[in-house]
């Protein structure tokens, strides 16, 4: 009976080739493969969250009153979430899993830069990895706005002055974008259309295609594997059911560990900072957006570009120009290589000095950068920090370098002396 029903879905479909084309495609076994499956499942956690969520917020920046004392509507309805049942760890997840899913495209780009796996012909990939980190840090800023605390107001209202410093266009820009004058009455819906609507559509889309061109271009594969199938053959395990029964306890295992983090690590309770008020509370952003806060903090105020009938301030060289010039950079990265030829398996990274010692320079540049946010808990002058600024991702390039040349000039003589017996023999 079983067979003549797949009998009848095989007529109808042509299950077998969906099988051979699909589920039995090969994902090759290393570890760092899993950090973009790792990446989709925060996504898919944060919608599931995010739908249990929606049923209680009231996405209103409307004063409403409530025993006697005023609140937007927003912060009420956050409140609320945190004494329902589950209310609050659900709304940590959601917090704990944004974060995640920031952190592991990271590092997925970083895997992918170190071993360039960004070649001809992933290119594409790479451009597209780029726009979904980016996404994915705007859709961590428009949700950081909801609860509409005195803390994330203060937050996003830093944006807004970022924003509305753009030359020529910054103002008219940063209303469009913040529905007004910030904080408009307009600007709770509006983010939280572009949280729940817009930006999860385009993440899918993006998601939706990154997963398209791998399957048509194969993964890259670790280079223990060259020679040891034909060409155009890929050495792995098949999606159905090995990997995906790996999957299945790689989700598992996310959802119990987010679970704990969120029980030991709550996000600020909103009630500790209370609504939006006259006095705003010292805030420091999260931890993808401090390298451009402690970039603010570096630039003179001195310094200053005249250009086409503007000025450029300090606001506008730490905040856009920068920060832009870098993101620019990196979309680049593919464009720049010389190779040409396709690139189909890892390189380790000591087989490109150069590239390998850039990406640690910025590396450091961006942790330096980092610290250089909280220089007045530090309590380390900022002068001590633009020359860090500058010496400390030059000494850590160079450094990588050398250490590079000098691992590969031992295995080479220690490979030499191995095969010296060998050509004795002979």
């Amino acid at each position: 009976m079983q067979r003549q029903g797949l009998g009848w879905f095989e007529e109808r479909l042509g299950w077998s080739g969906f099988r051979e084309k699909f589920l039995d495609k090969a994902f090759p076994m290393h570890p760092s493969f899993f950090l973009g499956e790792i990446a989709l499942f925060s996504f898919v956690i944060l919608v599931i969250t995010g739908i249990y969520l929606l049923f209680s917020y009231e996405p209103s920046a409307q004063i409403i009153t409530v025993g006697g004392r005023s609140f937007p509507a927003a912060y009420h309805s956050v409140t609320q979430i945190d004494k329902q049942p589950f209310g609050l760890i659900v709304r940590q997840v959601h917090h704990w899993a944004a974060h995640l899913m920031i952190a592991v495209v990271i590092l997925h780009l970083l895997r992918v830069f170190f071993t360039g796996a960004f070649k001809k012909p992933r290119e594409i990939n790479w451009v597209i990895g780029i726009l979904l980190l980016l996404i994915t840090v705007m859709a961590g800023f428009t949700g950081y706005l909801l609860p509409y605390d005195a803390f994330s107001v203060t937050a996003s209202g830093i944006g807004y002055q970022i924003a509305a410093s753009i030359p020529w266009i910054g103002v008219a820009l940063a209303k469009f974008v913040f529905a007004g004058q910030f904080p408009a009455i307009g600007t709770i819906p509006r983010f939280f259309g572009y949280h729940v609507v817009i930006i999860p559509l385009l993440l899918i889309g993006l998601i939706g295609l990154h997963l398209l061109v791998m399957i048509k271009q194969k993964h890259t594969e670790p280079s223990s594997s060259r020679g040891r199938v034909a060409p155009g053959r890929l050495l792995g395990i098949p999606l159905w059911p090995q990997q995906t029964s790996l999957m299945v306890m790689l989700f598992l295992l996310m959802t119990g560990g987010l679970l704990l983090i969120a029980s030991i690590f709550p996000v600020h309770p909103i009630e500790l900072y209370g609504p939006p008020g006259p006095q705003t509370p010292t805030v420091k952003p999260d931890w993808y957006f401090l390298w451009v806060f402690g970039l603010l903090k570096l630039i003179p105020g001195w310094l200053e570009i005249h250009l086409g009938g503007t000025v450029l301030d300090p606001e506008v060289i730490g905040g856009i120009l920068l920060p832009s010039l870098l993101i620019l950079l990196i979309f680049l990265v593919p464009f720049l290589n010389r190779t040409r030829e396709r690139q189909n398996y890892l390189e380790p990274v000591t087989k490109h000095p150069l590239r390998t010692s850039i990406g640690t320079g910025v590396l450091m540049l961006l942790l330096t950068l980092s610290a250089a946010a909280y220089q007045e808990v530090l309590d380390i002058s900022l002068a001590i920090f633009r020359l860090a600024a500058v010496l400390l991702p030059l000494l850590v390039g160079i450094a990588t370098y050398l250490a590079i040349r000098l691992f590969r000039g031992w295995r080479s003589k220690t490979i030499k002396r191995a095969r010296e017996p060998l050509s004795s023999d002979r």
